[in-house]
């Protein structure tokens, strides 16, 4: 069995993959003070809840876009489960060529996302891809017919809006992010929610339109994940795909090409 996590700004995702299939997730609040004895406790604990014995996983691969979390992560799976972490980088192997001018910049969530992505939705039809990651930052990134991570782009995520608004705006309260019954605010509070809402599909949307005109614009697909996922993409007909494990299955198709 396999152990992937994915430590992001937001939440620490971790999946138990048997073969091919997740048998259990979780999702913890990412807290960069943490350190590898209090990961190990909760990760422990989880196992135990879920009735896994952490004597099957017989690997973990890690990717993290939280450096002060890296190596407590890592530590944590040395103690916990007796393994060395397979980190995701540029320098192993994805199988996914980088052409971004700087391919150590790429974060790797990204790559994993672009790998998961292609191989569930674009190879069969040698399809471009826009892959859209609604996190902490909202990304977009263009993979070619060819599987080539091309770029992408990188947005303020809805809820930092929000909060700035919140924050550097004296009269103004803070919102939840959610659908608001109409277009038109009738007071500030539905107003905020408007703007944030749509106005927030409609730069998806431009960003996704003109990203697949870069593309060609024939037979790009659009997939989405994270945690706004679900929320935003009944709102548009240009995310086809909604699929809330892809970085989980992109760690899992990367470990597979290391073996």
């Amino acid at each position: 069995m396999l152990l992937a996590i994915d430590i992001g700004n937001t939440n620490i995702v971790l999946g138990v993959f048997d073969g091919t299939t997740i048998v259990q997730s979780w999702r913890l609040t990412t807290l960069r003070e943490r350190t590898g004895d209090e990961l190990g406790l909760l990760v422990e604990g989880l196992f135990t809840n879920a009735h896994l014995d952490p004597k099957k996983i017989s690997g973990v691969i890690l990717a993290s876009v939280v450096p002060p979390l890296t190596a407590p992560a890592q530590e944590m799976v040395r103690r916990s489960f007796g393994l060395k972490t397979l980190t995701v980088d540029t320098t192993i192997k994805t199988g996914m060529p980088i052409l971004y001018d700087t391919p150590a910049d790429v974060g790797a969530d990204r790559i994993v996302n672009g790998i998961a992505a292609y191989e569930k939705y674009g190879r069969a039809g040698l399809h471009p891809l826009v892959v859209v990651d609604f996190g902490t930052a909202t990304t977009l990134d263009a993979i070619s017919g060819k599987g080539e991570y091309l770029g992408g782009a990188i947005c303020p995520g809805v809820t930092i809006s929000a909060d700035a608004l919140f924050q550097r705006a004296a009269r103004l309260p803070k919102v939840d992010v959610r659908k608001p019954a109409t277009v038109i605010g009738r007071t500030t509070v539905g107003a905020m929610e408007s703007g944030l809402f749509w106005g927030y599909v409609d730069m998806v949307e431009g960003l996704v339109r003109r990203m697949s005109a870069e593309l060609g614009g024939k037979d790009v697909k659009c997939v989405a994940t994270g945690g706004l996922a679900a929320i935003i993409a009944p709102e548009t007909k240009l995310i086809e795909h909604v699929d809330p494990d892809l970085t989980l299955d992109g760690l899992r198709i990367v470990w597979d090409r290391n073996q």
